[in-house]
């Protein structure tokens, strides 16, 4: 039951973060996000590949927060109401995640366990990770420092 609980907030924090408004509030779903992959990693035993997500995680919400808070104008006020709709509609989809059951097939990698391979198999994963934090950090000093001349 853990497992399908993590995994409907999870749908549901990726829902907000896409369609919220306001920066801030979206970059904070978007932490929501990477806290609950990292929990479903931690459950299923990959404890490294948890931590790293969450690092990862908390590098990128870090750059997130400050771009969101510097480079994005504040708008109106966001209806309580599409909060609502947003959270009912990342609920719906993750019912089938929550009521499906999905059977792991024996083939290859049956003798390796899932943190095993999560650690040992995902080094595209973790390099890809890595370039867009830098690409993203590298985009909002370059964005800064072109507003930094601009005002002078």
């Amino acid at each position: 039951m853990i497992f399908e609980v993590l995994s409907a907030g999870l749908v549901i924090s990726a829902c907000l973060a896409i369609f919220l408004d306001e920066a801030v509030y979206s970059v904070a779903a978007l932490a929501g996000t990477f806290i609950f992959t990292s929990l479903l990693y931690a459950l299923n035993d990959a404890l490294f590949v948890a931590v790293f997500q969450f690092s990862v995680g908390a590098g990128s919400v870090a750059v997130l927060f400050l771009s969101g808070e510097m480079l994005s104008e504040k708008p109106s006020k966001v209806p309580r109401r599409n909060l609502f709709l947003i959270a009912v509609a990342g609920a719906l989809l993750s019912l089938p995640a929550m009521f499906l059951s999905i059977s792991s097939p024996t083939g290859v990698f049956s003798e390796i366990s899932f943190g095993e391979a999560l650690w040992n198999l995902r080094a595209m994963d973790v390099v890809l990770q890595g370039l867009v934090i830098m690409a993203v950090a590298l985009g909002v000093a370059i964005v800064l420092h072109e507003k930094k001349q601009g005002e002078k």
